[in-house]
Order: structure tokens, then C-alpha cells, then sequence
């Protein structure tokens, strides 16, 4: 089959289409045809070698596909062949065919294509995850979702707001409309500004009870201060760095609060199957009657990975970038 392969580790120009051997399923596994993959910052951490597979699966980078069942293992009794299936791998998604677990795979929504499906698993799963799993975000309480026009938090945004929530975000000034046309209550220019001044003018000094945050180091004193009592943080990666310097512990114990670190490339295949079929009975219903929507910037040939990927280092999407597989 054909695949996206990657030369050595390195810049996006390592990445290149050749041929790689097409993958057989188990018994418990679907084969699809992928017609759509979608970009995730692990794909950029693993190209330039910092971030490797889980042990015994694809080397090939792609989390997540949509496409179109070709052979069911004996095992399955979900889907058949044709159906039309996305879901999250733990690689092999940039590929012309890819294997997933029956339990991983959903249904794609009739209402969507397979670029915007292929745009749903890894951010929706992640935001699922951060906010109901970890933070238990619940109805009437507050969230600050930091990169609010990244994948996860356009994603984080509509789940929030479908939980009842009041929605916070920090995004840079060309990217505030767009979060704020998502539902989010309140958008920081975080260049502008510190964005602790602005969350405490906005909430009368009370804070959020819940902040899901990528950057970790730089932003870690400003999170505990806009943390309400009993507030959780929730740190998915560590973009800025991953070191604080003097920082007085005693408010972590003063407010009660939780600091909650995670991923979910490396969680077990129990736990993602759990996390997709609860994130699915809740969010695809609302995928189905347009409550909450994929956020597609842009749809790029797989031919033009490589220009995909820089891309993203550009750090100038909102929302998903999608690569179609032809």
C-alpha cells in the first residue's frame, strides 16, 4: 500500500510518500480504507524523533482516520463491510489502509464528510478526557481552556459549552473571533495582556473552577491564581517548558486545589476504549443534529505532508488540519 514514510528524524522535508506493507487485522480488528487523517502535534513531536509509538504498533504516524470498512476480523460484530467508520489509533493513520479496534471505531455521522470526521477523534477525545474525566467539569461552573483555537480547544470549547459550562480562553488577537463565535463566553489575547487579570475582572476575583492548559511551565503561577477553591488543573503537554521556578506550594494546599497531569497516546487500549464510547453516546447525537461541529482549517493533499506539517509549526490554524488520502 501506499504510505506516508518518514526518511530519518527531522524537519517536515523527511516526511515523503512511498510503499509500506498493508496491515492484516486480528481478530477483534477492522481494516479501512482510510480516506482522511488529520494532523496532531504528536505527529510533529514523533517526526522530528522525540515522541516514538507505543511499544509493538505502527511506526507510521497518523492518530486518527476516517474511512470505509474492507474486511471485519472474525471477532467483529459491529461493523461490516462498507460501513463507514473514524476513530483514534496509536499510529499507521497516514496510510492508504490502517487497522483499529472494533471497540475504537464509530459510525461517521451522515451529516459529516470524511475529512470533517477524520477531524473529530484525537482532539474530541482529548477534550472529553480533560474535561469530564479529570476535571469533572459540571453544569454552571467555570473553565479556562488555554490555545483556545487549536484542535483540542475548538473541540474543548463545544464540549464545555454543551456541559453547561461557562467558557474562558486564551488565543492570540487573530484567533479570538473565532473562539468566541465557537460559544466561548470570554477570549483573552494572552499577548496582550496577562491573562490572570483579565479571568479575575471577568469572574469578580472568584476564578475558574477548572483550567485545561498545554503550556504548562510559564502559565503554572497564573493557573493557581485563577483557580477558585477546590479548582482543578488539568496540564496535557508541556509547550512552554516544563519547569516553574519559586513557587509557594502552600497555595495549592490553601484552595484545596488539583493538578492533574495526562496523556492519552500512552493510556491503555481498556481505557480508550471506555473514554471513546462515553465521549460517543455523549457527543455524536450532537454531531448528528449540528450542536457541536469538527473545526477544519484546512484540507491538504497527503502528497503535500510536508507542507502541512510546517504548517502547523506555523502555529497559524484554527482548528484541524486535515490531509486527504487519495
Amino acid at each position: 500500500m501506499k504510505a506516508i514514510l518518514l526518511k530519518q528524524p527531522g524537519g517536515p522535508e523527511q516526511l515523503v510518500l512511498g510503499e509500506y506493507e498493508q496491515p492484516l487485522p486480528k481478530p477483534y480488528e477492522l481494516l479501512v480504507r482510510v480516506h482522511a487523517t488529520a494532523l496532531n502535534r504528536a505527529d510533529t513531536m514523533q517526526r522530528q524523533g522525540k515522541y516514538p509509538p507505543p511499544k509493538g504498533e505502527s511506526p507510521l504516524l497518523g492518530l486518527e482516520i476516517a474511512g470505509e470498512v474492507v474486511e471485519a476480523g472474525i471477532s467483529c460484530t459491529r461493523f461490516k463491510k462498507g460501513d463507514k467508520v473514524f476513530g483514534l489509533l496509536p499510529g499507521g493513520g497516514y496510510a492508504e489502509y490502517a487497522v483499529i479496534n472494533e471497540e475504537m471505531a464509530m459510525a461517521i455521522p451522515e451529516n459529516l464528510s470524511m475529512e470533517e470526521a477524520a477531524a473529530i477523534p484525537e482532539v474530541f477525545l482529548t477534550a472529553w478526557q480533560a474535561l469530564s474525566w479529570l476535571g469533572k467539569l459540571q453544569a454552571g461552573e467555570r473553565v479556562l481552556i488555554h490555545a483556545g483555537a487549536s484542535g483540542v480547544g475548538t473541540a474543548g470549547i463545544q464540549l464545555a459549552r454543551a456541559l453547561q459550562a461557562e467558557v474562558l480562553v486564551t488565543a492570540s488577537e487573530k484567533k479570538v473571533q473565532a473562539c468566541l463565535d465557537l460559544g466561548a463566553h470570554k477570549a483573552i489575547n494572552y499577548k496582550e495582556v496577562p491573562f490572570e487579570d483579565e479571568v479575575l475582572a471577568y469572574t469578580n476575583s472568584e476564578g475558574v473552577d477548572v483550567i485545561v492548559d498545554f503550556i504548562a511551565g510559564p502559565y503554572f503561577k497564573q493557573n493557581i491564581e485563577c483557580l477558585r477553591l477546590d479548582g482543578r488543573l488539568v496540564l496535557l503537554a508541556t509547550m512552554g517548558g516544563g519547569k516553574v521556578e519559586e513557587f509557594d506550594l502552600r497555595k495549592i494546599l490553601t484552595k484545596r486545589l488539583q493538578v492533574i497531569g495526562s496523556t492519552l497516546r500512552s493510556r491503555t487500549r481498556d481505557y480508550q476504549i471506555r473514554l471513546t464510547q462515553d465521549m460517543a453516546a455523549f457527543a455524536l447525537p450532537l454531531f448528528e443534529n449540528g450542536t457541536i461541529k469538527p473545526v477544519v482549517d484546512s484540507v491538504f493533499d497527503w502528497a503535500d505532508v510536508a507542507e502541512a506539517h510546517r504548517y502547523m509549526e506555523a502555529n497559524q490554524n484554527i482548528g484541524k488540519i486535515v490531509l486527504r488520502v487519495n
